[in-house]
């Protein structure tokens, strides 16, 4: 797909998402919802050379959205604009990269 077309399409889906939102907070809501509705989770990727188990995807005020992210016994919060999207993609990873 070319580029112009990708972004064209990542576009629809950030319009699809929030289209009843009027305000930056409702946004960001409202595309947490409809990630959270799509994303295949749990998911395996990097951050920093370490794997960790992406368990699901939250909103936090104050951070925004963010992917809860587990290795052993410890968790973090990690803002999904942060986060690598391993290769392949989980399901519904293309509302992520929007």
């Amino acid at each position: 797909m070319p580029p112009s077309a990708e972004r064209a399409r990542l576009d629809a889906l950030v319009g699809e998402a929030t289209v009843d939102a009027y305000d930056e907070d409702e946004q960001l809501t409202a595309f947490q919802s409809v990630i959270e509705e799509h994303l295949a989770v749990p998911f395996q990727t990097q951050i920093l050379g370490m794997e960790v188990t992406v368990l699901k995807v939250d909103w936090r005020p104050g951070s925004g959205i963010v992917a809860i992210c587990e290795r052993g016994k410890e968790r973090q919060a990690i803002g999904i604009l942060d986060l690598p999207l391993p290769d392949p993609c989980p399901a519904g990873a293309q509302r992520w990269a929007a």
